[in-house]
């Protein structure tokens, strides 16, 4: 699914929309975003040494399980950042880094979601976390 798909899905545009792509591996959302060092979010974080700030990680990750989540809403909602807990920073994502995202639903109580993700450059973990939703309208 690439950015035009994930229009559909997501309420986010440019610059909020952080993926470049995600896909379905079952009950697997895995996501992409090639880091440029053009982005918004690294002017001033920080000068001479650019680092992906850890809450655009996070955002990174959520924005990759919604694709998940797709099939359980009704056209106008919208899936919402309810918490986030266990978060753990591992490594620095910088400028030319592809982030990927691994992401699943680990239970729902709708309109409830909760989730765990995880982000990596390559093989490297720099993230990771247990997420919540809600799917309003």
């Amino acid at each position: 699914m690439d950015r035009e798909q994930l229009k559909s899905i997501l309420p986010h545009r440019d610059p909020m929309l952080l993926l470049d792509s995600v896909e379905r591996e079952g009950d697997e959302a895995r996501g992409v975003l090639d880091i440029t060092g053009d982005e918004w979010y690294l002017q001033g974080h920080f000068p001479g040494n650019p680092v992906v700030p850890g809450v655009i990680l996070c955002e990174i990750l959520a924005q990759s399980v919604c694709i998940l989540l797709s099939d359980r809403m009704e056209p106008g909602k919208t899936p919402m950042y309810t918490g986030m807990n266990n978060v753990k920073f591992r490594s620095p994502v910088r400028p030319g880094d592809r982030f990927e995202t691994r992401c699943r639903i680990m239970r729902a109580k709708p309109p409830f979601y909760f989730a765990e993700g995880a982000g990596y450059v390559g093989d490297r973990l720099c993230v990771k976390a247990e997420f919540s939703f809600a799917i309003t309208g």
